[in-house]
């Protein structure tokens, strides 16, 4: 190399330098994926309304446990208050959403533990729930801290509610307990298959009679695969059993005209849904209940919900788990019956894994982050039709409330968390109906390649007005972002934004339109709402 040739290249590589510094670049996060554009430049993103995937139902939270409490006791302010963070469409004074907006609320149909006290086994009384079935009948004003809540969500607009059962009535069980004694096989007696779908229709039909609310989807069976020996309420389940107790509650829905639909199987992992992995007997469902070569198939009875429900625990650390199994899942489904829908019934961060420990409450971005991962994963990979949360609200010290409380069953202080902001990226915006659409990006990047980095999606409202942009930036860097839309010259969108600060959560940032870059800050969620 000439001496001439060498100043010109040093003098190349200290401009190239100076504008790394200037853009904020930084080549070591760029190798990292997820938005790599060259610095100084911008990711383009084109939606491609034309291109769909699965219509999306409805987003939720479970009730269990601490409404038994709070609906019942705490101050009527704060009741509405945490009503209003869960369920709440209305905007405050600067634009900004009141609440998360969700249209489905889970409502836990208990066994009776609480009446037992500490010989039921369940040592934490938050833990343990009522039951609407007694030693002599039934008392229908029982749950009425839960059914305080079923009404705060009707007024605030949620469309569908389910009732889920972890563990037949403790009346019914082989040990009086609301646990199992050990074992593959279900806690309820054999001699009570027909009495607990009695009870399940029964529960059904009162609610709708004194409450004026008809539960849409009936769960009878949560998590099947654990043996549930104690904790909390939860009964284990076989298949086979799975099969006679779901055929048996479709003829008492038919016999009194319900329109509920019974949900399944709600597997506590997505895996078991495709295989039988470590739970012979218990795993392997979507084709155990709607392969019409099954002996246990179960697709042709009338009150039977077209969908396969499952949990996401234990299936979202490392990039290869997380896709993997989703990507099976959805294959899986897709060849046997492509009609037939995913829901992802219940998650919370529990895992204690390497990228996130579920222990210790957090409310702050970084498990905001990580959930915003999992449910793009759940939608853009699995192609899920519904999501769900565990725990509304917690009153433990863990990750896996929404929001959280004191734990004081009168009252306390209430807590909002970047978790409940993470889920209002996609439940405050996307409505039943609208579809998960395609999209293009000029890094050309490839779900593996994107997962750990810059995450985007997108929905259009089912006469095509509006669609909905989010983007999850797992990055520390800021990712400068411009939005097209296939066949769409012009457009408005509002932006909301959740960053690490305290102020920003889905917080109403200003509108654009289709010229305008918007900087993705680090650590951050956004959604744009394009009309």
């Amino acid at each position: 190399m000439t001496k001439t040739s060498f100043l010109r290249a040093r003098l190349t590589s200290f401009l190239l330098g100076i504008l790394l510094i200037s853009c904020g670049g930084n080549s070591s996060e760029e190798e990292e994926g997820g938005g790599g554009q060259p610095p100084g430049s911008y990711l383009e993103v084109e939606i491609l309304p034309t291109a769909g995937y699965q219509n999306i139902h409805s987003f939720g939270a479970s009730d269990a446990w601490s409404i038994q409490f709070v609906g019942k006791n705490w101050p009527l302010e704060k009741r509405n208050r945490i009503a209003d963070l869960l369920f709440s469409k209305e905007l405050k004074s600067d634009g900004s959403p009141k609440g998360i907006g969700l249209n489905s609320w889970r409502f836990n149909i208990g066994a009776g533990s609480a009446s037992q006290g500490a010989p039921s086994g369940i040592d934490d009384e938050w833990r343990r729930a009522e039951s609407f079935m007694t030693q002599t009948g039934y008392d229908w004003n029982a749950h009425e801290g839960q059914r305080w809540f079923l009404q705060a969500a009707k007024l605030r607009g949620v469309e569908y509610f389910t009732a889920f059962s972890n563990s037949p009535p403790i009346y019914l069980t082989k040990n009086g307990k609301a646990h199992s004694s050990g074992g593959a096989s279900s806690n309820l007696a054999a001699e009570n298959y027909t009495s607990f779908a009695q009870f399940l229709k029964d529960v059904v039909e009162n609610v709708q009679s004194n409450d004026g609310i008809l539960f849409d989807y009936i769960s009878p069976f949560n998590e099947p695969q654990w043996d549930w020996t104690g904790g909390q309420e939860g009964s284990p389940w076989l298949n086979d059993e799975i099969a006679v107790v779901t055929r048996l509650l479709d003829e008492k829905l038919k016999e009194s005209s319900l329109n509920t639909k019974i949900e399944i199987a709600e597997a506590g992992k997505l895996n078991y849904l495709y295989e039988n992995a470590d739970k012979t007997g218990r795993g392997d469902q979507v084709r155990t209940f709607f392969d019409p070569d099954s002996d246990n198939y179960l697709g042709d009875l009338q009150q039977l919900a077209p969908k396969i429900a499952g949990h996401s625990y234990y299936t979202t650390y490392g990039t290869s788990n997380l896709l993997n199994i989703r990507k099976n899942l959805f294959n899986e489904i897709n060849s046997l019956d492509p009609t037939l829908e995913f829901w992802m019934t219940e998650y919370c961060l529990l895992e204690n894994n390497t990228e996130i420990n579920g222990n210790g409450r957090d409310l702050g971005i970084d498990p905001a982050l990580y959930l915003g991962r999992v449910i793009y994963g759940d939608l853009a990979v699995a192609n899920a039709s519904h999501w769900s949360w565990w725990l509304a609200v917690s009153p433990y010290d863990y990750k896996d409330g929404l929001v959280y409380i004191d734990a004081d069953k009168n009252d306390g202080e209430i807590y909002d968390s970047k978790i409940l902001w993470a889920l209002g990226h996609y439940s405050r915006f996307i409505e039943e109906g609208y579809q998960r659409v395609d999209l293009k990006r000029s890094d050309n990047q490839s779900l593996e390649q994107s997962i750990n980095g810059l995450l985007i999606s997108a929905y259009k409202a089912p006469d095509s007005s509006k669609v909905i942009v989010v983007m999850v930036n797992q990055r520390s860097i800021e990712i400068p972002v411009k939005v097209k839309i296939e066949g769409k010259s012009s457009y408005s969108a509002k932006v909301y934004q959740t960053t690490a600060l305290k102020s920003e959560n889905l917080k109403f940032k200003g509108s654009l339109s289709e010229e305008n870059l918007w900087k993705v800050p680090a650590r951050s969620l956004v959604t744009f709402e394009i009309q």
